[in-house]
């Protein structure tokens, strides 16, 4: 939680530049990435880094923004699909490179490959056995 909590500030300002907060890098590179791009909001917050709880918002504040739209689920009414826009997907590229950066300025840097290697095992088993 110490590294998380050194770490996580610099990858904040590093995105400042890209009009592209941490939170929202998340969230559309993670609807990006899916076939479709576009997500329910339930599995949107089961994936991404950001609370279940302020997914949500924060889909509201990309909508502001023109990054992202709801669309209605054609199958179940009481859900929706958070998508990203053709706007969307031409600012987050630009985002990439800062957010990559700082990851490797910050993180993994201080790091081997062995180091990397055995931290990326470790934490994907406890994300796995957490998972519902």
């Amino acid at each position: 939680m110490r590294a998380h909590a050194a770490v996580l500030p610099k990858l904040e300002r590093a995105l400042t530049v890209t009009g592209i907060p941490l939170t929202w890098y998340d969230v559309l590179l993670v609807v990006d990435a899916t076939p479709d791009r576009r997500l329910t909001m339930t599995e949107l917050g089961r994936q991404a880094v950001v609370s279940r709880e302020r997914v949500s918002r924060v889909v509201s504040e990309l909508e502001r923004e023109g990054l992202m739209e709801r669309q209605p689920h054609p199958d179940d009414r009481r859900s929706s699909f958070a998508a990203i826009t053709a706007e969307g997907r031409r600012r987050l590229p630009g985002a990439a490179p800062h957010y990559l950066g700082a990851v490797r300025d910050h993180y993994l840097d201080h790091l081997s490959r062995q180091e990397i290697s055995v931290i990326s095992g470790a934490l994907s088993r406890v994300v796995e056995a957490e998972q519902p």
